[in-house]
């Protein structure tokens, strides 16, 4: 296959994949387009004075062995401890391997980290996911808790049937009464819009096996065999894993250095180019055309074949009119959400340390929490301090990631970042994280577009457009947007790993990249 090109529409994990793995396996020599300036996609990480933003948070674990391995060959287990772990006394699994790097001595590391996630509702941390922890019952309260249980057993009992809806979907597994309590608020400010019109499977696709019976599941497991935790904890639901692999500089770093490969094996990454047509002939695609967004310059790129991470409503824009109207409409009609995230620069947090677990400074443990509270918008809030100490240029600091939903061109997302900024400022003392604006000594607005999409809309006539596509034998669709499904990271990339299958085996069927992730054995990895 020597002398044959590939497109790569989209430098994202799924993306770089793709070219990483056709140039390892077949020889076939990728052209990375990606429209923004920096490698990552969704997973890539924003750099502002120092200190690191990780977009969404992406906790690096899978059940894949294979996945597992392909990350730790880019960037190799811990040998030592971060420097938070050596100043309060933490224990993390350190590779054995006597080469394993330090990373207070190199940046080309991965590191174990502990998961803690919280979220704040009525005033108060509980344990995400739901915890059968003593504490967590003792918050809920009796007569809360009766409820829970009572309307738990309810739903087992008698189910919603037939399940459409994503409120059917967590009363089904939760009970109305928690559904109502830790789910509601927050699942509709992520995606602006009822439950009730949030189609059942992207439950399946993101909460997957969890439910109270599997969280009690684990807690027993947990308090028989304490010793059993690992870093990678393949038997585990993702949601209920107790420590993860993150890149010491966060996960841009991750593609950042896939994307040093490619160019160095001989392929092509593109930033600042955008897909703006593509070019067709009977059941081929031929060529596209791509638009410089620097020099302004349109020019046509021809291959044999092409892989697309692009939102599946620009695809077929791109197509142009040739499109069947049906095609086109329910396209048009896919609605994606769109993340602002306002890092925010802190000497201290007001709130008190009462988890249990030692930390640098004394700051709460959580990676993020989510904000269950109708008073305000934020809907996350990320703890960059815990993800990886080197996150954040000065030690003494502690820096916030906090994370609103909207859609792209809304009027939040319009506002001005000074604007965006004193909104994040009123929020965060409102919740009690700071006791006003005048605690913030720095903060910085970033927008990512089309970060999420989203299971309403024209999404339940979604097959017309994947009939479509799939109709073109050297066009394959990979990735979160480029398939329109909310994946995790590593189903992105085994995507990508089974669309090289097809190149490599002369397949032209893309049935077994849609069958990746059907089996729901993941959550909550953004």
């Amino acid at each position: 296959m020597a002398g044959q090109t590939a497109v790569i529409i989209g430098a994202g994990p799924a993306g770089l994949t793709a070219a990483y793995e056709l140039l390892r396996r077949t020889g076939v020599r990728p052209v990375v387009l990606e429209s923004s300036f920096q490698v990552g996609g969704i997973s890539r990480t924003v750099v502002y004075k120092g200190n690191r933003i990780d977009i969404g948070g992406h906790r690096l674990f899978s059940k894949s062995d294979a996945i597992v391995k392909w990350w730790l060959d880019k960037l190799p287990l811990q040998g030592s401890p971060a420097w938070d772990d050596i100043l309060s006394g933490r224990e993390v699994p350190l590779s054995m391997d006597p080469a394993a790097p330090d990373p207070e001595k190199t940046d080309r590391v991965m590191l174990v980290r502990r998961r803690v996630s919280r979220i704040l509702a009525f005033g108060k941390l509980f344990y995400y996911p739901l915890s059968t922890h003593l504490r967590s019952l003792l918050q809920l309260g009796p007569v809360r808790l009766f409820r829970i249980l009572a309307s738990y057993l309810r739903a087992h009992a008698f189910p919603v049937r037939p399940e459409k809806t994503l409120e059917d979907f967590f009363i089904n597994r939760f009970g109305r009464e928690l559904y109502r309590t830790f789910f509601k608020k927050y699942t509709q400010k992520v995606w602006g819009v009822s439950c009730r019109r949030i189609d059942a499977s992207w439950g399946a696709q993101r909460v997957k096996g969890v439910s109270i019976a599997a969280v009690a599941a684990h807690a027993i497991k947990s308090v028989l065999s304490p010793g059993s935790s690992s870093g990678l904890q393949r038997e585990a639901e993702a949601s209920l894993i107790g420590r993860f692999m993150y890149p010491k500089l966060g996960p841009g770093q991750l593609w950042e250095e896939v994307a040093g490969r490619v160019l160095k094996a001989g392929g092509e990454v593109r930033l600042g180019h955008e897909v703006i047509g593509i070019r067709h002939s009977g059941s081929a695609v031929t060529a596209v055309e791509v638009r410089d967004a620097v020099k302004g310059d349109v020019t046509t790129i021809a291959a044999d074949y092409f892989i697309s991470s692009m939102p599946v409503s620009d695809l077929i824009a791109a197509f142009g009119e040739e499109v069947p109207a049906g095609v086109r409409a329910v396209a048009g009609g896919l609605p994606y959400r769109s993340i602002v995230t306002i890092g925010v620069l802190l000497d201290r947090l007001g709130l008190k340390n009462d988890a249990g677990i030692k930390t640098v400074n004394g700051i709460i443990p959580d990676n993020w929490i989510y904000i269950q509270d109708r008073r305000v918008k934020v809907g996350r809030i990320q703890i960059a301090n815990n993800w990886s100490p080197y996150l954040v240029r000065d030690r003494e600091k502690i820096w916030l990631g906090l994370e609103y939903f909207c859609g792209e061109g809304d009027a939040f997302w319009k506002k001005p970042d000074e604007e965006m900024s004193a909104f994040a400022a009123r929020e965060l003392a409102a919740i009690g994280f700071i006791s006003g604006p005048g605690d913030i000594r720095d903060s910085v607005v970033v927008r990512v577009p089309k970060a999420y999409p989203a299971y309403f809309g024209t999404y339940d006539r979604f097959r017309e457009v994947r009939d479509y596509t799939d109709g073109f034998r050297n066009l394959f669709l990979v990735g979160r947007n480029g398939m329109h499904r909310y994946n995790n990271m590593d189903h992105s990339m085994m995507s990508a790993m089974a669309a090289v299958d097809n190149i490599a085996s002369g397949i032209t069927s893309k049935d077994n990249l849609w069958s990746i992730n059907i089996d729901d054995d993941y959550q909550e990895g953004r």
